[in-house]
């Protein structure tokens, strides 16, 4: 019978779930929602959730001297208020003291005040910024089981699967001891088993394994909308044992890395499709693709690398529709035919040879394209793009031509985490977008502050002519610190730029290491060595790393680099966001430890190339040195070009939320 009545209550909720359409306000409605979203939470604003901290910190003596046995039935205790929904401040203060002092005796690890203060906000439903190196991990495993008591059940998202395997098994004690059942859902979880996961009280996940098992139960609930009419759904048990959704609604989630999950996520819609055909189009792909090859850029066609667009001229329109018709003489496809359809065929082969480059957006691996992910440097296996894309690069680059595939259920990332009753975050990086995030999600953003001060020496940006010059000063750079005992971590945008600066240091002598995704199984021992200074035995660590290194990524000092004067961050090129380049950086200077960083950038940079080309133009052309004396107005260049990156990456978010709106709108139950 609790079998049944648990199956019941997951389908209602799943169904109560499905059925919340939020809004994006526009216009005067944007303000006011913006001012309800300030004071609604003035009475947990950061001076509050100070004080609430220190009278959370005045119970550790009382905690500290508790036995075992007292210690469980006080956690017992103040479960049961949650639970029943009579947690009052002094019950809040009393749970928080008790889950701290489960971690403390679990991990050794006391969390300071600063980290009772980012554990209040998360509580209270706020995106909190927490400098790198300042213990978010702790901060969030002695929140969560306060919002797991209360909510029921918990979805911790963060940006890897790594990271989810990672944070459940080393905090398993603790939310066990806390009552609270854990689990992870990665990658390679059976679908049989993410049933049982699921329905654990705290579960940790990526959002894009949450998003495609929701979109899975919609597909499967069918146009269900009450628990009576979709109980069919549990007279039949699969042949894994399935039964009702898989997510059993959706109560409250903690975003870890929190703009890299609502911000940068949020850009491409998450898409369930099958194939419509096999692979009948396969050659009309590979056609497209030789007539691109034959076009001349300029005359016949001109591409938008910032919008991916291309746009034929009138020569280009005349020789394709030459093209065609020598085409169908010799048997083509009956598609050239329809010359619109042929041209816009042409375009995206265009767009596929121009706008996406190998180990930049994608990798070929064992034969087949491999997405990259922009943000975080890893491979996305199981993703492709739509609209015949995919297919067009796999065409450029001479593959077997995959099937096209029809959209069964669409939801955007902005949508999903809008759906949740109860959302809070935590970043290093959250103030740079704190409109957005307040806009699209209604979540205040409080910055803790640090609990050291931050004395990581932030050394002049380096601006050259050309890329060529710059890579030559970036190896002399690395070869200069190494000699001083330093470990030091070099950040790349891309796999190919990584494998770029690994030839030349090699061809220097300089012995490295690595890290982008085609050494992802390799990550947690190269992280572990990144830290590692000159001793009589070893040399300090030289890690190359693309964005995989950038987020979620503790590298821990040993005493031969901390005398030396710790990790040295150089950035090979600005990113398309400035938060990514704080998160690159933030890896130095952690918890007080000495570290430095330093940006070298260059006028054939993408950012600028892409976002500032005209200016930088006129700088390169002007007689001079490879190397610029670093000023004010050159270094505002690279931070206009990374502005308008930005702008770009908010307006495309933007038209995601109106698609969102429209399909609210005009096709309700599609998405």
């Amino acid at each position: 019978m609790s079998q049944v009545v648990t199956q019941y209550t997951s389908l209602y909720e799943s169904l109560r779930s499905r059925r919340l359409r939020p809004e994006l306000p526009k216009g005067l409605d944007m303000v006011a929602s913006r001012a309800r979203t300030f004071l609604g939470h003035r009475a947990h604003a950061l001076p509050r959730l100070l004080d609430q901290a220190k009278d959370t910190d005045l119970l550790a003596a009382e905690f500290r001297g508790m036995s075992e046995a007292a210690l469980d039935d006080t956690v017992t205790r103040v479960r049961e208020d949650f639970l029943r929904g009579r947690e009052q401040r002094d019950t809040v203060c009393r749970a928080l003291a008790a889950t701290r002092e489960v971690a403390r005796r679990i991990t050794g690890e006391e969390a300071y005040l600063v980290q009772l203060a980012g554990a209040l906000g998360l509580y209270h439903g706020r995106v909190v910024e927490m400098l790198t190196g300042e213990g978010k991990t702790l901060t969030g495993s002695i929140a969560a089981p306060l919002i797991a008591w209360r909510r029921r059940h918990l979805h911790v998202l963060t940006v890897n699967d790594y990271l989810a395997s990672r944070d459940a098994l080393g905090r398993r004690e603790i939310f066990n001891r806390c009552r609270c059942s854990v689990g992870a859902v990665v990658q390679e979880t059976e679908q049989a088993e993410r049933f049982e996961l699921y329905s654990r009280h705290i579960v940790y996940c990526t959002p894009k394994q949450i998003v495609a098992d929701y979109l899975r139960d919609q597909i499967r609930m069918g146009r269900h909308t009450t628990p009576w009419t979709a109980r069919g759904l549990f007279a039949a048990t699969g042949a894994d044992g399935e039964r009702g959704p898989m997510v059993p609604g959706l109560q409250a989630a903690m975003v870890d890395e929190a703009d890299a999950v609502l911000i940068d996520e949020g850009v491409v819609p998450l898409i369930i499709a099958r194939s419509r055909r096999e692979d009948d189009m396969a050659g009309v792909y590979r056609e497209a693709a030789q007539l691109a090859a034959q076009l001349d850029e300029g005359p016949d066609y001109v591409i938008d690398l910032v919008l991916r667009r291309c746009d034929l001229r009138r020569r280009g329109v005349d020789r394709l529709r030459h093209a065609f018709a020598l085409l169908l003489g010799r048997g083509g496809s009956a598609i050239w035919r329809a010359q619109r359809r042929g041209e816009e065929l042409v375009r995206q082969a265009l767009v596929a040879r121009h706008c996406y480059i190998n180990q930049q957006h994608y990798q070929i691996v064992e034969g087949k394209v491999v997405i990259v992910d922009e943000y975080t440097g890893r491979f996305l296996p199981d993703r492709s793009w739509e609209h015949g894309l995919h297919q067009a690069v796999e065409a450029k680059e001479g593959l077997d031509v995959t099937a096209d595939r029809e959209t069964l259920a669409r939801l955007s990332f902005q949508r999903y985490f809008r759906t949740y009753p109860f959302l809070c975050g935590m970043t290093g990086t959250a103030a740079d977008a704190t409109g957005e995030i307040e806009a699209v999600y209604g979540r205040p953003v409080t910055v803790i502050p640090p609990n050291r001060p931050v004395v990581r020496d932030t050394m002049p940006m380096r601006i050259f002519r050309t890329q060529r010059d710059k890579w030559a000063a970036i190896v002399d750079s690395i070869e200069s610190i190494h000699r001083d005992g330093r470990p030091i971590l070099a950040g790349t945008r891309s796999i190919a730029a990584s494998e770029l600066l690994s030839r030349l240091l090699e061809a220097r002598g300089l012995p490295h290491q690595v890290l982008n995704a085609n050494f992802d199984k390799d990550e947690a021992d190269l992280i572990a060595r990144a830290g590692q200074g000159a001793s009589e035995s070893v040399s300090a660590a030289i890690t190359v790393a693309t964005n995989m290194a950038g987020r979620g990524t503790d590298i821990k000092l040993d005493p031969a680099a901390r005398r030396a004067g710790g990790l040295h961050v150089l950035l090979t090129e600005m990113h398309g966001a400035k938060r990514i380049d704080r998160q690159f950086i933030g890896r130095a200077g952690r918890q007080g430890d000495p570290g430095s960083s330093q940006v070298f950038v260059s006028l054939e940079d993408e950012l600028v190339t892409k976002h500032a080309k005209v200016l930088a133009r006129i700088l390169k052309e002007r007689p001079g040195p490879g190397e610029f004396v670093a000023t004010g107005l050159l270094a505002r260049l690279f931070r206009l070009a990374q502005r308008r990156s930005e702008a770009r990456d908010h307006s495309n978010r933007a038209g995601v939320l109106r698609q969102d709106d429209w399909i609210d709108k005009y096709l309700p139950g599609t998405g």
